[in-house]
């Protein structure tokens, strides 16, 4: 098992070094360039574009609002990367780790607004509203089918078989470190044992169906963010003093003027940008598949709704926890995960606060499950219809989350590595063409802006663009005037 660790983080570190990290940068800047750096200059229309109310879906019951299909993301994307993985990137990386973190998120959210309009201009209807994502604007938009069954079947593995194991044994992980604490050691069964129950507890969620996934992850996600950000806020108000030599060693660590704990320049970019892509997953082609979801008025809506995601978890969620870890003075080199950001909590509020983290820890890691499964539920739909398929992909997501219970660390993270960045280049190989389409969708949603309207879109509003399934025209009355006008499905 050692071994085939080995062999994967050699390959890892080839693939991130000459062909992922590149080209995430170069699509990054090319949208963001496009786009008029819109996941900086449009922040206040972001917040503005979750708060929508739902349609009514084909059961008669409420679609998926841009709020809930905001929260699926988050909670996929606000998950052990957080707390697990920034821990990794600053332990292996430095703290320069950090600083790249936050470039490459800020020069994905350009990409992360294409990817989800894109998802949403070619979604498709289903029994509870919506579903799309990659897999379906590659079929609709590209016309490569195949193009949309290669990426369904890596995310099917990515999402709801290896990042579940990630989450799964973070989950364990800090229940362990919890119980040492307290006990003074663990016993062996407690991995099984957790995995175990993990498995049930997920099991009883994924059966009831997107609209349960979609209540427990907005009702949940908000819940554990708040908390774990307060503990974050008071950790980092105790060591105020600390803050500025923390930044000057974000910032010289991150340049190779400093080198801290042996970590060089090459450690921090790898590690910052691969910890950092894992955690907001920007670009590569997840956060779609909830942002199709979505009953919305225009595709451009929750394109800003998903890019306002990337600022949630990157910029606030992971720099609370990088925060957390470097005022604190930790060991460089080890590989730590979620036990760093334990222990420094431990050192600054006491032991309470390390099992609070457990907690924390099990939520954010439940939640991720739930995002992750959902992801590969959707992409099995574009494979097959067939429930059976369903019920099977189910049941091996259950038992991939107890695996991960009882896996290696090094393990689980390497696999991760491999299946994102996979992913990663055939998402972008496929937005990048389809990319002109976001731009002139965004150029029609500040259009209608300006005229003071809330915008909506129909697809007769890009002539000539074939493959879109959804966005009729449909007669509706507006703003309860009397005369009827051509408007689409309309929230």
């Amino acid at each position: 098992m050692e071994a085939l660790t080995e062999v994967i983080e050699v390959v890892n570190n080839h693939f991130w070094t000459f062909l992922v990290i590149p080209v995430l940068v170069i699509v990054g800047l090319y949208f963001s360039v496009r786009s008029k750096m819109v996941q900086v200059r449009m922040l206040p229309q972001m917040v503005r574009s979750i708060a929508a109310s739902p349609e009514t879906a084909p059961d008669g019951r409420a679609s998926i609002s841009s709020f809930q299909a905001f929260a699926i993301s988050a909670a996929a994307r606000v998950g052990t990367g957080n707390v697990a993985g920034v821990a990794i990137a600053i332990s292996l990386g430095g703290p320069g780790a950090v600083l790249w973190m936050w470039i490459i998120g800020l020069v994905m959210g350009a990409a992360a607004f294409v990817e989800s309009t894109l998802a949403q201009l070619y979604k498709i209807r289903d029994s509870t509203g919506y579903r799309g994502g990659p897999a379906y604007y590659m079929q609709h938009g590209l016309n490569a089918r195949w193009l949309g069954v290669v990426f369904a079947v890596v995310i099917i593995f990515t999402f709801g078989f290896v990042f579940n194991m990630v989450q799964a044994h973070s989950i364990t992980s800090a229940l362990s470190t919890s119980v040492a604490t307290a006990n003074g050691g663990t016993a062996p069964w407690l991995a099984p044992l957790v995995g175990v129950l993990l498995a049930l507890l997920t099991g009883v969620v994924v059966f009831g169906g997107v609209r349960r996934i979609a209540g427990v992850a907005q009702t949940a996600v908000p819940f554990m963010a708040f908390i774990y950000l307060l503990m974050g806020i008071v950790v980092v108000a105790m060591n105020v003093e600390r803050v500025p030599s923390v930044f000057s060693d974000i910032v010289t660590s991150a340049f190779g003027i400093r080198e801290i704990g042996a970590a060089g320049v090459g450690a921090a970019i790898m590690m910052g940008i691969r910890r950092g892509l894992f955690s907001n997953e920007a670009g590569m082609g997840s956060a779609p598949n909830a942002g199709a979801t979505a009953a919305v008025s225009h595709p451009v809506k929750q394109g800003l709704a998903q890019t306002l995601g990337i600022y949630f978890d990157t910029m606030i969620v992971c720099s609370i926890t990088a925060f957390i870890i470097l005022v604190s003075n930790p060991a460089y080199g080890e590989g730590a995960g979620a036990e760093l950001t334990q222990t420094a909590l431990q050192a600054n509020l006491g032991t309470w606060s390390l099992h609070l983290l457990t907690f924390i820890i099990f939520l954010l890691a439940f939640t991720s499950v739930l995002g992750n499964y959902y992801y590969g539920e959707s992409n099995l739909g574009f494979l097959s219809g067939n429930p059976l398929y369903i019920t099977v992909y189910r049941f091996l997501v259950l038992v991939m989350i107890f695996l991960g219970s009882v896996a290696s660390l090094e393990l689980v993270w390497s696999l991760a590595d491999v299946t994102m960045g996979v992913m990663a280049m055939i998402n972008l190989a496929a937005i990048v063409p389809l990319g002109g389409l976001a731009m002139r969708l965004l150029k029609d949603f500040n259009d209608q802006r300006r005229q003071g309207l809330d915008p909506v879109f129909t697809r007769d509003r890009l002539p000539g663009v074939r493959g879109v399934q959804c966005w009729e025209r449909e007669r509706v009355h507006r703003n309860d005037k009397t005369e009827e006008t051509e408007e689409t499905e309309a929230v």
